[in-house]
């Protein structure tokens, strides 16, 4: 062999020896093992605050050794951040004053009770901010997940915000643990609902439609998507909805550590107006009051010092929510008794509770959910469908609790519920376990407490008094003249200060609402959640203040243009005194003085 070729090969070998003792001392250096760290593309980590972490361990659970890992997927996190345009990050869009009163817009907000004109400007695929708690983004969850079946019922939804679901789920689900999409149409009306549908759905993976081919409402529509899932767990949601980053493996592994647990994650806001992506809160516990409106209380002492630890949560909210498929049928499902919709949270918590499961909230799994402002479908040809649904379940699951309820509604007291021979089987055959696990009757007595003041709210600066004029949830309101000095007039002039601490007009379940701290902040109507916060209100009979609690504001009024919002106190300004019809003064020095 050449002399030339000798050499090549000698430091070809040398070449090689030394990049052999490279590697193995970098090894030696950074092993691989179950700590290694997570990737984290470049992007990311200049868009975003996620931090390089364990990517992987093993943890033991009931004396068995199990890996847990991180399922973030990075790089679609890399690719929402990026994205630009129209409502993208979860940002609302404003319409113009053109759009509002183009026929087109009122048309879509008659047929759907939300903005559908601002859907249709927004991409399928938009992003949503991050607004889980920072240490989700670091919580690692077990690696063996079990399957899911998302089970969406419509019924004449618009077409673009059923799509963004699909397509929110489609590109924030690791595709491991999704089983399918299962659509199931309950009769829709809607041509954009058929063919339009049908071809979008053709060029996506693993989403199907069942279609019912006639009116059955929400709760048989959920059952018939039940019968045909095909995965481990069932995942119940609305038609309007947006999954939030990594909010899956949350929702599962409660189930896969004890099938008889059933998961909701934290339900956000879309706003119905403008779909700006926002935090409802940062968790509550569902109840209900014994008009049988559903509610949430504040939460346990205990529960906030672990931000990102599923608690126990009474009763679901009932729009979202997982449950192995195993132990939804060992429940016997829904009550296929139960009509339309309302009462199934109820039912569902109640059988859940009681017949030896656990129920949830994931708090580092979120998901955006659009509340109509009115509901556009209405209940069909089933009558008083609500009263029968709330009676069968009184009747089946709360035992000596019903006469609390019949007692606030005599309706519900004289209602058939039907046949629910069924039902009390159940109970017989899952020997179920009646107790009072949570403490409803503190919050929502069975007699209502005495109101600290009530009946009209007029303003000592002139002949005005507070007029909500009957307005739905996020109205503003203001002053007009008082009702008892004019004959044959119509309004809302009468109000109460509740026991709760806000003010609500009498007989319904909105209340006076300050959603932010600052000048001359309108107040508005939102729905009564009775845990203070931004409707905590107090009266001061000796300066005539009405005091919002949490800001430290009065409820001041601009008399020439009737407005009223909050403002700084100031001692002797008219436009901030004002006075109640009636008061109870021994109330107010026993619970209220502490606030002045």
């Amino acid at each position: 062999m050449p002399l030339r070729f000798r050499r090549k090969r000698v430091l070809l070998v040398f070449f090689l020896f030394l990049s052999t003792i490279y590697l193995i001392n970098k090894q030696l250096k950074h092993p691989l093992d179950i700590d290694e760290q997570a990737y984290v593309p470049k992007d990311e980590k200049k868009s975003v605050s996620y931090k390089s972490q364990i990517s992987k361990k093993i943890v033991e659970i009931n004396g068995e050794k199990v890996q847990k890992i991180d399922w973030h997927d990075y790089e679609s996190i890399a690719r929402d951040n990026a994205r630009t345009g129209v409502g993208e990050g979860g940002v609302g869009v404003e319409p113009s004053a053109q759009e509002r009163n183009s026929p087109d817009f009122q048309r879509l907000y008659r047929e759907n009770g939300f903005y559908a004109f601002i859907s249709d400007n927004i991409s399928l695929h938009r992003s949503v901010k991050d607004i889980r708690h920072s240490d989700c983004k670091k919580k690692l969850y077990l690696a063996e997940l079990p399957s899911v079946t998302i089970i969406i019922p419509i019924h004449d939804e618009h077409l673009t915000t059923l799509l963004r679901s699909i397509h929110s789920i489609l590109n924030r689900t690791p595709p491991k643990l999704l089983t399918e999409i299962l659509l199931v149409d309950d009769a829709s009306g809607k041509e954009s609902l058929k063919s339009p549908l049908d071809a979008h759905i053709t060029n996506l993976t693993k989403t199907r439609i069942i279609r019912l081919q006639k009116r059955e409402g929400l709760i048989r529509t959920r059952l018939a998507g039940a019968r045909e899932a095909k995965a481990d767990v069932l995942i119940f949601f609305d038609s309007h909805i947006e999954v939030n980053i990594n909010w899956l493996p949350p929702l599962l592994e409660p189930i896969a550590l004890n099938y008889k647990t059933s998961v909701c994650p934290f339900i956000d806001v879309i706003k119905w107006e403008t779909f700006a992506y926002v935090a409802q809160d940062e968790g509550a516990r569902g109840a209900f009051d014994w008009g049988m409106f559903y509610k949430r209380l504040p939460l346990l002492s205990g529960t906030e010092s672990n931000p990102t630890e599923p608690f126990d949560n009474p009763v679901m909210a009932g729009g979202l929510f997982a449950i192995s498929k195993k132990w939804f049928w060992e429940l016997d499902g829904y009550d296929e008794g139960l009509d339309v919709w309302g009462g199934e949270q109820y039912e569902m918590s109640f059988k859940i509770w009681q017949c030896g499961g656990r129920l949830v909230d994931a708090p580092c799994s979120r998901v955006g959910h659009i509340y109509r402002q009115f509901n556009p479908h209405g209940g069909f040809h089933f009558g008083d469908y609500l009263s029968r649904n709330h009676k069968r379940v009184a009747v089946v699951w709360m035992d000596e609790y019903a006469d609390y309820i019949y007692k606030r509604n005599t309706r519900i007291r004289n209602t058939d519920p039907g046949d629910v021979k069924k039902q009390i089987a159940l109970r017989e055959k899952r020997n179920v376990n009646h107790s009072n696990a949570f403490d409803l009757p503190q919050y929502y007595p069975p007699v209502p407490l005495p109101p600290y003041a009530e009946g009209e709210i007029r303003s000592m600066a002139a002949a005005l008094c507070i007029d909500t004029k009957h307005g739905g949830e996020q109205a503003t309101f203001g002053l007009e003249k008082c009702l008892k000095d004019q004959q044959g007039k119509s309004g809302e002039q009468e109000f109460e200060l509740s026991w709760r601490q806000d003010i609500r007009p009498k007989g319904r379940e909105v209340c006076f609402d300050v959603p932010k701290r600052g000048k001359r902040i309108p107040v508005v109507l939102f729905n009564c959640h009775g845990m203070r916060g931004n409707q905590h209100f107090v009266y001061n009979p000796t300066n005539f203040h009405i005091l919002h609690v949490s800001t430290n504001l009065c409820l001041d009024c601009d008399i020439e243009s009737k407005m009223i919002f909050m403002e700084e106190c100031e001692f002797e300004k008219k436009t901030q005194e004002w006075k109640f019809s009636s008061f109870n003064d021994t109330l107010i020095l026993k619970d209220l003085k502490k606030f002045f």
